[in-house]
């Protein structure tokens, strides 16, 4: 008999959709959107509609490898103790490098923190490689970073899409939109690329590549000289002269930016006109002056009054661990090394070398910039553990892999950077035998290496975890489903306080140098989220070389259809090229999270680069060329 059961999406997307598995005979037969979800609204977006063949591949990892040969669960774990005990006692515990990713965003996965700073402290990861610099940005202006709620997007008379593709990465958010504009708000879409959430705009801008940080700059100057600054900004806002003078150093903004000042003017009219609301895709802080990108939209959103006013804001991120106390995780690791490094730093660390890595909700070859180095920094170590679902390009560089729980089989708190509310993920069905929760793992490798602190079930983890004044209990979750908190007001900064040192926006009061190509790489190399794959997890199986996106004009003669080879300062590729009239000249855009085993790897052409501020990865300044396909 089928029966209906809920949990919560765990993967690194906004929306922590809230899923109807439909279970017969012990296994899910189908996947839909939960209907009382406010947010998910009876629908999953495409990846999560076509899970089920990636949770019933055969490639699915049922049991331990140990160097690429299956072995028993005690084999491993015994084999893991043995190398971390040893390596500790030969080279410290900085010789142990503990990388946690975003791959699953559950508030348990934070528990193989907890784990590794009792046993050591050990090596960890600082940055972030999708956020990192807009993140810091938005904490260096506003002292907190969270947005308005989701739904206040209806009292909006205007919606800047800046940089953000709500269509592949915010699905569950164009709903709202939909009828934000039936309710008679406009909607423009700044980004350099086409794509589809520029069908909902009645207005796209396409600037050059890393001239949105100049763009803001004309916005703010045109704001300033048609006198549409809100008259009272001065007395939320520190910096407010310095800012202004900045914006009036240069005339020559829009040229930098590739826009016409019609253009900017227009967005500063929809600024003026209010509540306007600023939505930042997060690839827009992937950038060498990312930092400064989002904070010249903050700056945007405060002087043009904006900010704490229903339908206004500038949203980047919804404090998804907010209602998450990890106050017992003791921050004292004796070294870091920043993400979007990974490889360089981790071939370049001594005093004393890293030694062993332990790898969890991660697939860092794939996902980090030159794929190449970090695939090589591995397997030059003594000891890597993956704890994964599935054998990704990293768990191929490892020593050991051990087979985890996946999204239909977590039991797990998840928050949502989406929006504000809460759930727990609850098994829908039992793992395949041989299958252990990454909690699991930690407890029966703590009973080897003397590690007793995470006695207990996930449910009292979770109970642990999930704060009181949090105005919801997980027993409430559990039966009811998903729920908004009570840490998060509707409209954020209604008071124009803000939680920095003097309770006033930190307006920036510099320009970041601005980003160019050499003529030997002249197209930005942009490799996008899509609608098929979340990350590297892809919901099919691809065939022949990568797709890449380019205007006719910038294909170097070669036909649409045909196959070429793209190439970087570090490396290249096989691709079939895209004609698309719609893109601008200077880009070429590649589907992102492919495999490097299959040669669809975008990052294998990155450079490891860090954002301005934050430890955020530099993805988006790449330059590429395109050749045509060699013969052999």
């Amino acid at each position: 008999m089928r029966e209906l059961r809920k949990t919560v999406c765990n993967r690194d997307c906004p929306d922590a959709c809230s899923i109807v598995a439909h279970v017969e005979d012990g296994k899910v037969l189908q996947l839909g959107g939960d209907p009382r979800h406010p947010v998910t609204h009876n629908f999953l977006c495409w990846r999560t509609n076509n899970f089920l063949p990636l949770q019933y591949s055969p490639g699915r990892l049922t049991s331990p490898l140990l160097r690429g040969k299956p072995v028993s669960w005690d084999e491993a774990l015994d084999f893991a103790a043995a190398q971390l005990s040893r390596i500790r006692a030969e080279s410290g515990p900085a010789a142990i490098f503990n990388y946690r990713s975003g791959g699953s965003l559950g508030a348990l996965k934070h528990l193989t923190d907890y784990f590794f700073s009792e046993f050591g402290p050990v090596t960890v990861k600082s940055g972030d490689i999708c956020s990192g610099a807009g993140d810091e940005a938005q904490l260096i202006d506003f002292g907190e970073e969270d947005a308005n709620d989701i739904f206040d997007l209806l009292n909006s008379r205007n919606i800047i899409l800046w940089g953000k593709n709500v269509v592949v990465s915010s699905p569950h958010t164009v709903p709202v939109l939909k009828d934000a504009v039936r309710g008679g708000a406009r909607m423009m879409l700044i980004d350099p690329v086409w794509h589809k959430s520029a069908k909902l705009c009645d207005l796209h801008l396409q600037p050059r590549p890393a001239g949105d940080f100049a763009l803001a700059m004309a916005v703010a100057r045109a704001l300033f000289e048609r006198g549409w600054t809100d008259p009272t900004a001065g007395d939320y806002c520190d910096h407010l002269p310095q800012f202004r003078a900045l914006a009036f150093s240069r005339t020559d903004w829009c040229e930098e930016a590739d826009v016409t000042p019609d253009l900017a003017l227009e967005i500063a009219r929809r600024l003026h006109e209010g509540p306007t609301a600023i939505l930042v895709g997060w690839g827009l802080a992937r950038r060498l002056n990312g930092g400064a990108t989002v904070r010249a939209l903050d700056a945007l959103g405060a002087i043009s009054g904006n900010l704490g006013v229903p339908g206004g804001g500038v949203s980047y991120y919804f404090r998804r661990r907010k209602t998450f106390d990890f106050s017992f995780i003791q921050k004292r690791a004796p070294r870091t090394i920043l993400e979007p490094l990974f490889g360089p730093q981790l071939l370049g660390a001594s005093d004393p070398p890293v030694r062993a890595v332990w790898i969890t909700a991660g697939n860092p070859v794939a996902m980090l910039p030159e794929s190449a180095t970090v695939d090589r920094a591995l397997r030059s170590r003594e000891f890597v553990c993956v704890v994964d679902a599935w054998m990704t390009d990293t768990a191929r560089a490892a020593t050991l892999v051990l087979p985890t729980s996946t999204l239909l089989e977590s039991d797990d708190l998840l928050g949502a950077y989406g929006h504000h509310w809460v759930g727990v993920s609850q098994p829908v069905v039992p793992p395949p035998d041989g299958v252990k929760s990454d909690l699991e793992i930690l407890q029966l490798l703590g009973e080897r290496l003397g590690v007793d602190v995470l006695r207990g079930s996930a449910r009292q983890w979770k109970e642990r975890i999930l704060r009181r004044d949090a105005g919801l209990s997980l027993a409430q979750l559990e039966e009811q489903g998903p729920q908004r908190h009570a840490l998060a007001p509707k409209v954020l900064f209604a008071d124009r306080k803000f939680a920095t040192k003097t309770g006033r926006v930190n307006l920036l009061t510099s320009a970041p140098s601005a980003t160019t190509l050499s003529a030997d790489y002249p197209l930005f190399l942009m490799a996008l989220s899509t609608d098929k794959a979340q990350s590297s997890q892809w919901s099919q199986e691809l065939e022949g070389p990568m797709v890449v996106t380019v205007h006719p004009l910038a294909a170097q003669g070669i036909p649409d259809g045909a196959p070429a080879q793209l190439r970087s300062a570090i490396a290249s590729m096989p691709v079939r090229v895209r004609h698309d009239e719609r893109q601008r000249r200077d880009v070429a855009i590649l589907p992102k999270g492919g495999h490097l085993k299959d040669g669809r790897c975008a990052n294998l052409l990155s450079r490891a680069r860090a954002t301005d501020i934050g430890g955020g990865g530099a993805l988006y300044d790449e330059g590429v060329r395109l050749e045509p396909a060699r013969s052999d």
